[in-house]
């Protein structure tokens, strides 16, 4: 998986603005952050995941797009019974979910195409208009899928907990003191997460 075209820009710079940070890019050499391609499934995927174990979120998306014939689109779910979409293993409210996020794209009220001229915040405002997408899901998908650089989601626990310990010597804070500790680190926040959240489990996840 290639890296952002930024990826050894923002590290140079971001080791040079905080060597705190310097101490774990160091320790973590030869990974990166890549995209997880498609918009729509990566999507339905974290709508699917919601409120479930990994290992169950895995077991119902494999279900999922056996149902829907193997690849998740937009057409696929809206041609799939609701009740199918229910014994693969989505509670109502999920359905309902993914079904109103397989509308909006088919009818471009959601269209990826806009995103690149969009900044951040407008994308994340275009994306929790749909029910069942917070503002963590969407920073998720800025960081994940649209590889936007300048992301902080104060409001995820792994980072929480990852400035607590090295910031805070293991001290609870708030959003605004993680604000400020993160404020050097712009304009590669999202590079910062990720390797924060590194340093508190070397497998990246996906979201």
């Amino acid at each position: 998986m290639e890296a952002p075209p930024y990826w050894q820009r923002a590290k140079r710079e971001l080791a040079r603005a905080d060597p705190i940070l310097a101490t774990i890019m160091r320790a973590r050499r030869g990974i990166a952050l890549g995209s997880r391609g498609d918009a729509f499934q990566t999507l339905a995927c974290s709508i699917v995941g919601q409120q479930i174990s990994v290992k169950a979120a895995a077991s119902v998306w494999q279900k999922v797009l056996a149902t829907v014939g193997g690849t998740l689109t937009p057409v696929n779910i809206a041609a799939t019974a609701i009740a199918d979409l229910r014994a693969a293993g989505l509670s109502q409210r999920k359905v309902e979910y993914v079904r109103e996020l397989a509308d909006r794209f088919a009818s471009r009220r959601l269209d990826p195409t806009r995103w690149d001229a969009m900044d951040d915040e407008a994308i994340i405002a275009d994306l929790t208009a749909v029910r069942g997408i917070g503002r963590w899901t969407a920073e998720m998908f800025l960081i994940f899928n649209l590889l936007r650089p300048d992301i902080l989601p104060v409001a995820d626990v792994g980072l929480q907990r990852a400035v607590s310990l090295h910031y805070r010597r293991g001290r609870v804070m708030s959003e605004r003191t993680l604000r400020r500790i993160a404020e050097p680190w712009a304009p590669w926040r999202s590079v910062a997460t990720w390797y924060l959240w590194r340093s508190l489990d070397p497998v990246p996840v996906e979201y």
